[in-house]
């Protein structure tokens, strides 16, 4: 490993990530995709600019140490002795990926921590941007967003003990709207982007957004650990061919600028996730959802919910009402807020 301390003493390095809130995710882990190929697996995902930053600033030779806004403490250690299963762990693999020392890593995030966003996976992809600047800097090559995307999936997948997706870091990197498919058994090609909105698009698109957090922290892994069992053992396999029906008429209506219709969708896909994903609702996501269906928007739980955020989308005239609404059913919730932002077109930076 290598002692990058000297040359952030002049020149600190940053990036930053946006997270995002999606249709149809689950499919993207391999667990479930690869077997169901033939149906083609899909899910929507859309970039929104609450950014994830990361600061990479000098700290003393031969030790790493990694602090993040929202968590109580922060974590250092020789670089011989780094963990990859502490509460940065997953951050720590990938300064020893690259081989660095003598730096402390700051995370900041313009979203709630643990809000089912794209959270870690976030972070991730920003630090891996920051990381690969202090190898250009170095006189290597820049790491192209294939490579950044390729790297931050594996490192997830294998330090989290597999049942990673991919959807979470590709909007990170990339931003913007896409539709993805998962396609993990194709040996040169494993996943296909495409573009379902630009620049001028996706400003009228979140004009008819709404994103709030429910003020309950959130925790993927054992939900997301459940639903591939069942899913596995076909109890709810239907519901999920199902959802990824609908996920590729939610991509056509999006790109059409349908938003009657992509709301439709959206409440067809939550209508099946409330049988085959109860858990994912609590009482204050499943009533803004129902307040938003009322309406004629679509809502759904961002991420496996279970709390965390949730994002609703309609008519512009439908939004604004709901915005009045949902801001006075989360009044009284504790860090319950709506959470103003746009869709954002750039990733990693």
């Amino acid at each position: 490993m290598s002692s990058i301390q000297r040359p952030l003493w002049q020149n600190p390095v940053e990036a930053s990530a946006p997270c995002r809130i999606d249709s149809g995710g689950t499919w993207d882990i391999k667990a479930m995709a690869l077997p169901f190929e033939r149906i083609d697996p899909v899910t929507v995902n859309v970039a929104l600019n609450l950014r994830t930053s990361v600061l990479i600033s000098p700290y003393k030779k031969g030790w790493v140490k990694i602090s993040s806004r929202g968590f109580s403490h922060s974590e250092a250690f020789p670089k011989d002795k780094i963990p990859f299963d502490s509460s940065f762990g997953l951050f720590f693999a990938a300064v020893s990926y690259f081989g660095f020392h003598g730096m402390e890593i700051h995370i900041s995030s313009e979203s709630p921590v643990k809000s089912a966003l794209g959270g870690s996976s976030v972070a991730l992809v920003a630090l891996i941007k920051a990381l690969s600047k202090i190898n250009v800097r170095q006189g290597e090559r820049d790491m192209s967003p294939g490579e950044i995307l390729h790297l931050a999936y594996h490192l997830e997948d294998g330090i989290g003990g597999g049942n990673c997706g991919l959807q979470d870091h590709a909007a990170a990197v990339y931003g913007g709207v896409h539709l993805w498919r998962w396609h993990p058994g194709h040996r040169t090609k494993p996943l296909e982007r495409t573009s379902l909105l630009d620049r001028k698009r996706q400003k009228e698109m979140s004009k008819r957004l709404l994103v709030a957090y429910s003020g309950k922290a959130h925790v993927s892994a054992a939900t997301n650990r459940n639903w591939i069992r069942d899913f596995h053992s076909a109890q709810t396999r239907e519901g999920w061919l199902q959802v990824n029906e609908i996920v590729h008429r939610m991509a056509l209506a999006v790109k059409k600028q349908d938003w009657q219709g992509a709301a439709g969708l959206l409440q067809e896909e939550m209508s099946i996730r409330r049988e085959i994903t109860p858990e994912a609702l609590i009482p204050v996501t499943s009533k803004l959802i129902d307040q938003a269906e009322a309406l004629g928007c679509g809502a759904r739980f961002a991420g496996a919910g279970a709390g965390g955020a949730l994002w609703a989308l309609g008519q512009l005239e439908d939004i604004r009402k709901l915005r009045k609404i949902w801001e006075d059913t989360l009044y009284p919730v504790k860090d319950a807020m709506i959470l103003d932002c746009q869709i954002d077109p750039l990733g990693a930076r």
